[in-house]
């Protein structure tokens, strides 16, 4: 794709994504498909004075990795990635995979073992982001793979790309803090809340957000993004909730999960599709089978479903709640290998009530 909205891409992520400045060093995990943003935003670094560390990936070297690796090494930390947790500024991660279905033949107890590796790698990016000392940002590139998943042509889904992502507009990082400052309106709203009580087709479900922080995500981290999440009481969630956006998950296509909660952990499991998988990601560790986010989506430009959770999550009129570790700026202490972004879509039927003030009815927000 040449085209003026890659330049636009490339400059939104280096200038209000990353804020990257003079001098820093910055890395680019990518696949070759993602070849033209690449170039766009390594050009965009060195215009800035910083140093691009690109990292280009071939996908099908982790597939090879799951299929033929023995535990000692699919446990063995990458020394890269370390020293880029380690020693790099910031960190662009650029999803361009071309077959979104390699991984679903690998057995999930070697992907299991891969996330815990990499686990400790995460914690420490996440100690140095806390600290200010490191940034992030994750996108995703077009290919026919997402384009498949998404049940759209390659060009539409271009177009759905950019157009999700406000790179239609001549400025979008205008657009982006436009739509931080009408989200900071509601994080504000739910400052000192307690409680979140989900209703909707299948879903009845309550739980705790009392002194927990809801946090702006305003395409800084997420690029294309519009979601304020936070982490709930790690005990509070009671009830029932039924997550009905088809998805995808390690190459796995997941449908129809329906989630029992009490006292915060999961105690009943169930899926349309993908009910084996579901129950061995349950058990990958102890806060596995307990919630680390709950979010409103509102993203309006997201409308569909993609089978991408990078776009699905920020759908507008949807919540979505993960399985597994929290976000410590929230006030979540939950910890575990997991984080499982699942979509509940409340848009035909649904209620959000927060302290028993109506907050979302069928898909629109109304405080």
């Amino acid at each position: 794709m040449q085209d003026i909205r890659i330049e636009r891409w490339a400059h939104t992520l280096v200038h209000y994504s990353l804020y990257i400045k003079a001098g820093e060093t910055v890395a680019i995990h990518a696949t070759p498909l993602a070849a033209p943003l690449v170039e766009a935003v390594y050009c965009e670094i060195l215009r800035v004075g910083a140093q691009p560390l690109p990292l280009i990936d071939l996908e099908s070297l982790e597939e090879i990795l799951l299929r033929e690796g023995n535990e000692q090494q699919l446990t063995k930390k990458s020394p890269v990635l370390t020293a880029v947790a380690a020693h790099c500024d910031a960190r662009l991660f650029i999803a361009s995979r071309g077959n979104t279905k390699a991984l679903s033949g690998v057995k999930p107890e070697h992907v299991s073992l891969r996330r815990s590796a990499l686990r400790e790698i995460s914690e420490v990016t996440r100690k140095r982001e806390q600290a200010g000392t490191f940034r992030w940002s994750s996108t995703l590139y077009p290919t026919s793979g997402y384009a498949q998943d998404a049940e759209m042509s390659l060009h539409d889904f271009e177009e759905f790309v950019f157009d999700v992502c406000f790179l239609n507009d001549s400025d979008p990082i205008a657009r982006w803090k436009e739509l931080s400052t009408q989200q900071q309106r509601l994080v504000d709203w739910l400052v000192g809340k307690k409680e979140v009580h989900i209703q909707g087709d299948g879903t009845d479900l309550k739980l705790s957000i009392k002194n927990r922080t809801f946090i702006n995500s305003d395409g800084k981290r997420n690029f294309p993004s519009g979601e304020f999440f936070t982490g709930p009481v790690e005990d509070s969630a009671k009830g029932v909730i039924q997550f009905d956006i088809p998805a995808s998950h390690d190459g796995r296509a997941i449908e129809g999960v329906r989630l029992v909660f009490h006292e915060g952990k999961v105690v009943e499991a169930c899926a349309r599709q993908g009910q084996a998988y579901l129950e061995h990601m349950l058990e990958i560790d102890a806060g596995a089978s307990y919630l680390g986010e709950f979010a409103f989506g509102n993203n309006v430009r997201i409308d569909r479903g993609t089978k991408n959770v990078l776009f699905d999550e920020k759908m507008g009129g949807t919540v979505h709640l993960a399985l597994g570790a929290s976000y410590p700026e929230t006030g979540g202490v939950n910890q575990s290998a997991l984080h499982w972004d699942m979509v509940c879509d409340l848009r035909q039927k649904g209620e959000v009530w927060v302290d028993d003030v109506l907050f979302l009815k069928e898909g629109k927000i109304v405080v």
